[in-house]
């Protein structure tokens, strides 16, 4: 991307006038020193500038609201898992731990949920008659792949909005980059071959504005996506190993162990 922007500098240029091409330098220079005024840079933008930078900011307004609510869903995840499994590797007996799991007002969510979910239906086969320990253990599995996925899908809700946020930032941004070099070509045109890089300049940092903004909105998001993607499959591992450890328990009380 940063290539093309060097191209689309280039080419704008090599389009001045070449009186105007050789006071390039010096007014680049003296821009910088100058320095930027943002917010002065927005108000002046042409429309679909100015649409593109709303639309960009509102993106980055919504892949922070995903990012902190992501990051308190993780935290909570991960205390309550560890939580549990010190209640349950404490050798508290499994009826306790469900009906203490069922009696609570609140959602179970995470390691809970599927320990309810399988010593549910575990509990619920072992009442019936005519079912042998193999059956009793194949549902309450069932049980819990089911409880897992839900789990997981629920880890991962809003990861793909976070994802295409910022994928597409970047692009939109250049599309703003697009917009704004060719409103200021058609406005150097229009004003003649006198037309200076002092008058060029602004509206060529304008449209490089939308860039900008758009790769400030991408790299936060795609920076808390690979991290929140990473914590997803921690999460969704100790889940898993959670689930084949009580399997096993299961399968020794089913077989009267």
């Amino acid at each position: 991307m940063i290539a093309t922007l060097l191209a689309f500098q280039d080419t704008v240029v090599e389009a001045l006038p070449p009186e105007t091409a050789a006071a390039a330098a010096q007014a680049t220079a003296e821009t910088v020193h100058s320095g930027i005024n943002y917010i002065d840079l927005m108000l002046k933008a042409s429309l679909p500038v100015k649409l593109i930078v709303l639309l960009l900011l509102a993106g980055s307004l919504i892949s922070w609201i995903i990012i902190f609510r992501k990051a308190r869903v993780f935290k909570t995840a991960n205390r309550d898992a560890d939580e549990f499994e010190g209640r349950f590797w404490s050798g508290a007996e499994l009826h306790k731990l469900y009906a203490g799991a069922a009696d609570r007002n609140r959602v179970v969510t995470g390691l809970e949920a599927i320990f309810e979910a399988g010593f549910r239906e575990f509990t619920r086969l072992r009442d019936k008659r005519g079912l042998d320990g193999r059956a009793q253990l194949e549902g309450a599995q069932r049980a819990m792949r089911v409880t897992y996925t839900r789990e997981v899908d629920q880890l991962e809700r809003n990861l793909e909005l976070l994802a295409n946020i910022g994928s597409t930032a970047p692009y939109v941004g250049l599309v703003g980059t697009v917009f704004g070099i060719m409103v200021t070509m058609h406005d150097m045109l229009n004003s003649g071959e006198q037309a200076g890089i002092a008058a060029v300049a602004p509206g060529i940092s304008e449209a490089l504005f939308a860039t900008a903004i758009g790769l400030f909105v991408a790299i936060p998001a795609v920076w808390a996506y690979n991290r929140f993607t990473t914590r997803v499959e921690r999460l969704s591992v100790r889940y898993e190993s959670f689930a084949e450890e009580f399997s096993s328990i299961l399968q020794r009380q089913s077989s009267g162990e």
